[in-house]
Order: structure tokens, then C-alpha cells, then sequence
């Protein structure tokens, strides 16, 4: 048996589970908030290349393990990473690049193109929120790093090296270009948030960046132990579980291995609370520690590959597929977070007043298809409308213009909208 199966938190009331106050800021980095798609998102609960029995660790509790993550340093690491989500939800492999032109708006671009660069990041990143991919994955300080996609006959890379941005399709022979977000890591710049380029910024991809955006503080609402040792892409490791308190949450656990020696995490689980396979899933199978060749992050476009800027992309229109359709501006309305911890839920308001379910001229109708295959009509105090479901994340739209979203079961969804006033 491994040797930490009995360590956990306890807080000041000696009750399992609970963090002291002063250990909260440390323990931001290893709680989840629910999760969000990409992301939110990643199954099978087999180890990534996990060696027969558990390494012999000494014990740890789960407060000095929350601190060591805290603590980790690592900036530099090459590695191969095993991604597999399960969202419920069909998959989105065919919306990314080129072909999420069947998403966008009705109208396509003033050049009469649907959609922009087959190497757009956006809508190619958004693959990973299903099915099961392999990422080759690389890190040098906050001024470099580079993750691929890897295909059985393709591939797909996003390059960031001090403030240039290139992405390119190895399938279509198409590269996309622009600065890094004005005020991200290792863009030299400050003030603006970087809006209007169509990068992602702080783009999950390891096991460390599902850790610290999925795990962000733990308190009351949380469960914190330590769950014996596993061996992960040749690395001991500790098993850390986080597991809600409270009734009504969609996570059912999450589980972090954490490399024993730089305190990074090289795995991350999440299991719904309804039962099955994990809905995300992602760790290494390989990983080194040592600083990669500088050439790893230089790119050139090979010769004939078309190569779309970011800025002419936007003035030309190709970015349409990425603009927010026509009244769902209120989406990016203040929201109003109702209850705490793992069951709060985030209100807001379109100002739409046509019924959820209603189809929008702008709205293609493979989209609107796609949106209604997840969505169950309802009715309640707050009128009618239609809750749209995943094994995570579920949101209601009233009929009145109205979105209820979280990492809560229908029912508790439904509670807090007819509670809402």
C-alpha cells in the first residue's frame, strides 16, 4: 500500500478537508474553479505510462504538497502530452480553422470566404475540447514556448517566441502570424489586454496549466488529501484529490500527480460526479526538465505556404467566424455569481427576449443544430426556456433573455434560476 493514504487537511476545527486561512493563497493553484471548457475540459484512468506498483515516497500531507506546487519553479520542459475530454458533447475536431466557416455567420466575409487561415488558433485549439489528442509540448521561461497537435499524417503548431506568434497547418500548407496579446507573458508590453488579436492567451496544454487554472482555491466547500504515489512518464509522483463538499456539483474528483522532485504536476483528472470516464484527462507520457534547443521555438513559413496576418485577417473580415452574433453582446455583460464554491452559478443577461431555442438569421443552421442536440426544453418560476448540457458545464437561456451557467447538475441549475430574482 502506498504510504499517504492517510494524509489530509485539517483545519482549525480539525475537520478533514478544510485549508486554515493563511494556507489559501498557496492553495489557488491547486482547487478547481469548475473547470471551463477548453476549455474547460480532458479518460481513460489508466496512468500515462505508468510503471508496475507505486513508488516507496516519503509521506507528505496534502497542505506541504499544495505549497510545493505553489513553490515549483519549472519554466523549462519538453515533453509529450496525452490529452483525452469527454464533455458529452459532439466532437468539435471539424470546427477549427477553415472548416469552422459552416459556423460562422450567415453572410461569410466580404471576400465571400466563410472562414479565415486553416491556421487561425482559436477555432484549432477549440479540437481539444473532444476526443483524444497528443501534444508535443515545449517551455523555455515565459518568453517561450511551443505546443503541436500531433495527426497520423499532420500537424499543427503555435510557436510564441519573444512577443511573434506563428501558427501553422501542416495539412493545408498555412501559417498565421501576429503579435503576442499586449500585457501576456513574455509580450514586452503593458496596459492593453490584447483584445482584438485573435490569439489565445495563457492557452492551457499540460498538466501544470489544467493544475493551476482548473485548481484555484480551496476552503469550507473542499475536500484536500493526499491519495498514495504513482509512477507517471518515468517520474515518482504524489497523488493529490480534491473533492467538493457540497451536493449539486458536476465534479465528482480531481486528481493531480505531482512530479516528487520539482513539485509539478504531470497528470490531471477529472471525474464527473454522475459516474463513468474521466471527462478530462491530460498528463505526460514523456517529460524533461532541461532547458530545449532555442531552435525548437523558431519558425519560418516552408516555402509556398500561405501566411495570413493577424491585423489583415481582422480588416478583411476572415475573423467573422470569432465575433459575437447579433444579440448575444449582453454575454459579455458584469455577471452576477450566485452561491459559492462549487456549486455557485454565473447569471446574466443578453437582453434578448426571442425564445432560447429560436433559430437566429444569424446563426448558420449546422450551428443551431449542433446547439439543440444538447439542449432539453424547461419551464419553471423563471418562465421557459432551454437548459444546454454537457457532463461539466450547464447552462440555461430563458426565453426572457436570461443564462444561467455552471459546474451544476440540471437540478441544482434549475433551483438557483427559479430562487433568482
Amino acid at each position: 500500500m502506498a504510504p499517504n493514504d492517510s494524509a489530509q487537511i485539517t483545519g482549525g476545527n480539525g475537520e478533514a478537508g478544510e485549508l486554515p486561512a493563511g494556507r489559501r493563497r498557496a492553495a489557488r493553484y491547486v482547487v478547481p474553479v469548475a473547470v471551463a471548457g477548453v476549455a474547460a475540459a480532458t479518460i481513460g484512468l489508466v496512468p500515462a505510462l505508468a510503471a508496475a506498483g507505486d513508488p516507496d515516497l516519503p509521506k507528505i500531507s496534502a497542505q506541504e504538497l499544495i505549497e510545493k506546487i505553489a513553490a515549483s519553479d519549472t519554466e523549462q520542459l519538453s515533453g509529450t502530452v496525452k490529452v483525452k475530454t469527454d464533455l458529452g458533447i459532439p466532437a468539435l475536431g471539424g470546427l477549427g480553422g477553415a472548416s469552422a466557416g459552416a459556423f460562422a455567420p450567415k453572410g461569410g466575409t466580404e471576400d465571400g470566404e466563410k472562414g479565415g487561415s486553416a491556421a487561425e488558433p482559436t477555432g484549432r485549439m477549440m479540437e481539444l475540447a473532444t476526443g483524444e489528442h497528443t501534444l508535443r509540448v515545449a517551455a523555455d521561461g515565459p518568453d517561450k514556448q511551443r505546443v503541436s497537435i500531433l495527426d497520423s499524417a499532420a500537424e499543427y503548431s503555435l510557436i510564441h517566441n519573444s512577443g511573434e506568434v506563428w501558427a501553422y497547418d501542416s495539412a493545408s500548407n498555412e501559417a498565421y502570424h501576429a503579435k503576442a496579446p499586449a500585457g501576456a507573458k513574455g509580450s514586452g508590453e503593458d496596459g492593453k489586454d490584447g483584445k482584438d488579436q485573435a490569439v489565445p492567451k495563457d492557452l492551457p496544454a499540460t498538466p501544470q496549466d489544467f493544475a493551476r487554472e482548473a485548481l484555484k482555491a480551496a476552503g469550507d466547500t473542499t475536500s484536500v488529501t493526499v491519495d498514495g504515489t504513482a509512477r507517471i512518464a518515468g517520474r515518482d509522483a504524489y497523488q493529490l484529490v480534491i473533492k467538493p463538499k457540497q451536493d449539486g456539483s458536476t465534479v465528482g474528483s480531481i486528481k493531480v500527480a505531482v512530479d516528487s522532485g520539482t513539485g509539478t504536476p504531470l497528470k490531471f483528472t477529472l471525474l464527473p460526479s454522475s459516474g463513468g470516464k474521466a471527462v478530462i484527462d491530460v498528463g505526460f507520457t514523456k517529460v524533461d526538465f532541461s532547458k530545449p534547443p532555442a531552435s525548437t521555438f523558431d519558425f519560418s513559413p516552408p516555402k509556398g505556404a500561405k501566411v495570413t496576418e493577424a491585423d489583415e485577417s481582422k480588416a478583411a473580415g476572415k475573423d467573422e467566424a470569432h465575433k459575437v452574433p447579433k444579440g448575444a453582446e449582453g454575454l459579455g455583460s458584469e455577471p452576477n455569481v450566485i452561491g459559492e464554491g462549487w456549486t455557485s452559478v454565473v447569471q446574466l443577461d443578453t437582453g434578448s427576449k426571442s425564445p432560447a431555442g429560436a433559430v437566429s438569421e444569424d446563426v448558420p443552421a449546422q450551428a443551431q443544430q449542433f446547439m439543440d442536440a444538447l439542449g432539453d426544453k424547461v419551464e419553471g418560476k423563471f418562465g421557459s426556456g432551454t437548459v444546454f448540457k454537457t457532463r461539466l458545464v450547464n447552462a440555461l437561456m430563458t426565453d426572457d433573455g436570461k443564462v444561467y451557467v455552471g459546474a451544476v447538475t440540471k437540478d441544482a441549475l434549475l433551483k438557483v434560476a427559479n430562487e433568482a430574482k
